[in-house]
């Protein structure tokens, strides 16, 4: 007799990749905490929510896997990307200063690390192993300009993490999951055009 198995609902189905989101939130945030490893994080999310919605088996050690493979030039990225928050806090600290200019040069530091992040993140988003870290930031950065849509949505996406850490301070762990997704759909929908 053969195994006959119900097709799972619409419902259930779209349930299952946002409980997976969650879930990749908090793989994030645990390989996340050597500090310079989160594009790498971002990335293996990325990718494991890349397969989850292809309809491809994985769970937490393709996850690692794709850490480890992620982080060897992942670190680089991630020690760019303090290196540009601690240029926009001189930033910050010129403003409060009331030197001449400061808030221009405040206000074009946020821009600019902003749109590093938003970079960053669409770079982890089509993130796959043999990747080069630097050839994916330089494409990334030209979608971001070239997609304004689709980096005001992950624009709005970190938003929500921060105002859930604001809020709820845990809650901003397993939203970083949904942001990760949010970047896999905006490449995805880059990609498509």
């Amino acid at each position: 007799m053969a195994d006959v198995r119900a097709k799972p609902s619409v419902f259930t189905e779209k349930f299952g990749v946002f409980a997976e989101c969650l879930l990749t939130g908090v793989w994030i945030a645990v390989a996340s905490l050597g500090v310079v490893t989160y594009p790498a994080a971002f990335a293996a999310g990325a990718r494991h929510l890349r397969r989850r919605t292809g309809q491809v088996g994985g769970g937490w050690r393709e996850f690692a896997a794709d850490f480890r493979l992620a982080v060897r030039g992942g670190w680089a990225a991630g020690l760019a990307g303090w290196g540009a928050v601690a240029v926009a806090w001189v930033d910050v600290q010129a403003v409060r200063a009331g030197l001449p200019g400061g808030p221009l040069v405040g206000a074009v530091g946020l821009f600019a690390v902003i749109g590093l992040a938003v970079a960053g993140l669409r770079a982890a988003a089509v993130w796959a192993p043999g990747d080069r870290w630097r050839t994916l930031l330089a494409e990334a950065g030209r979608r971001t300009v070239l997609d304004p849509g689709g980096s005001f949505l992950l624009v709005g996406g970190a938003v929500l993490v921060v105002c859930s850490a604001l809020l709820i301070a845990p809650l901003a762990v397993p939203v970083l999951g949904a942001v990760a997704a949010a970047a896999v759909a905006v490449e995805e929908r880059h990609r498509r055009r």
